[in-house]
């Protein structure tokens, strides 16, 4: 028989935002596998760094930084084959993947290449969206109001387009988008009830009103904003 597949959600940073499922299945993981992007130290890694076992071993699938979808296939292509032959020894394999698995995470590509041949159990983790809300104490949606989530790298129109019919708004993959994603949100009258968060739970954690963050944002930083009266109250 062949071996299971874990995809294991890690939540957005700390370590003590991992689920007690997620810690048991890496604790005791012979095999364990992760992105690392355009080898650098990858961030899945570092978040379960203390409860890898000593021997494991370590399936590491270097994704190159590239517009261009190719080289990233190629490297999915590699890791899942790599994945693939453990499964077929009849061993489990814990493919740790920061945030939730299922929610913009790294994890699907291998599940689309996967799931068909091999049992594969999903580990939900605590997302990027829900621990930036918490960090920036900012509740997201009450009774039937929509929350509408957006990637950075929309276009422009397109981003002014969906921002104007949403209520609650979630900006991920800020990064090097983030003067035209302010230009956006001011030019819609907006700024002030927006916020910014960058590394939200880990030490270097930024919150700032959007009209205070820096003018400059890493790939791990988000947006959030509200229209409106509080619709708790």
């Amino acid at each position: 028989m062949s071996g299971t597949l874990y995809g294991v959600g890690l939540g957005p940073g700390a370590p003590d935002l991992m689920t007690l499922r997620a810690a048991r299945l890496i604790e005791t993981a012979k095999v364990v596998a992760y992105p690392t992007l355009a080898g650098a130290e990858s961030f899945a890694r570092s978040i379960a760094a203390d409860l890898i076992p000593t021997g494991a071993q370590e399936i590491v699938m270097d994704v190159p930084m590239s517009v261009e979808r190719a080289p990233a296939q190629s490297a999915y292509d590699k890791g899942a084959a790599e994945i693939a032959a453990v499964l077929d020894k009849g061993q489990d394999v814990v493919c740790l993947c920061e945030g939730d698995p299922f929610f913009y995470g790294s994890f699907m590509y291998l599940f689309a290449r996967l799931s068909e041949t091999y049992r594969v159990e999903i580990v939900p983790g605590v997302t990027s969206v829900t621990a930036c809300a918490a960090r920036a104490g900012l509740p997201l949606a009450a009774r039937n109001e929509r929350l509408t989530v957006l990637p950075g790298p929309l276009p422009e129109a397109e981003l002014r387009t969906r921002i104007e019919g949403a209520e609650s708004v979630v900006i991920m993959k800020v990064g090097r988008h983030l003067a035209k994603l302010r230009a956006v949100i001011d030019d819609l009258g907006l700024t002030q009830g927006a916020v910014y968060v960058e590394r939200a739970t880990l030490p270097e954690e930024v919150v700032l009103p959007l009209a205070d963050a820096p003018e400059t944002a890493p790939y791990f930083s988000m947006i959030l904003l509200t229209k409106g009266a509080d619709p708790w109250l």
